[in-house]
């Protein structure tokens, strides 16, 4: 039976630990933050806000990168809860994971120009997701 079982242990791929494993459930001192706003000079600017902060956290083995409209520091909480995207260049989870909240993407052509829009807040989402967990970035420090 022991040998079994060390035989077993050691055939399986090994499974990553902490906050990058395949079962890890993010919590919420994962989060990693960054302001990010529009300069007035951005013709691909992809939101139709002008202001939020881009999250990114471990999920599920990868890093998942979030636009969350609105947040302001210091803000005494008003139980409104902000309107959030889910940033990928997936198509299917930018349009269909993005449904409830799609007013918060500026208009585009087609799902192509969101991808090509979204794309460098995604890069720079998840260069914060290798700063250490519940890290707050200013503006440009990426």
């Amino acid at each position: 039976m022991l040998a079994a079982t060390a035989l077993l242990a050691a055939t399986l791929p090994a499974i990553p630990v902490g906050e990058r494993s395949l079962f890890h459930v993010p919590k919420e001192g994962e989060v990693r933050l960054q302001s990010v706003a529009r300069n007035g000079n951005e013709k691909d600017w992809p939101f139709s806000v002008g202001a939020g902060k881009l999250a990114c956290v471990w999920s599920v083995g990868t890093r998942q990168v979030f636009f969350i409209e609105g947040l302001q520091d210091n803000v005494v909480d008003t139980g409104i809860e902000p309107r959030m995207l889910v940033l990928s260049v997936d198509p299917l989870y930018l349009t269909l994971g993005n449904i409830p909240n799609r007013t918060l993407f500026a208009p585009m052509a087609d799902v192509a120009d969101l991808v090509r829009r979204v794309g460098p807040f995604i890069a720079m989402g998840e260069r914060l997701c290798d700063q250490p967990p519940g890290t707050q970035v200013r503006a440009g420090e990426l």
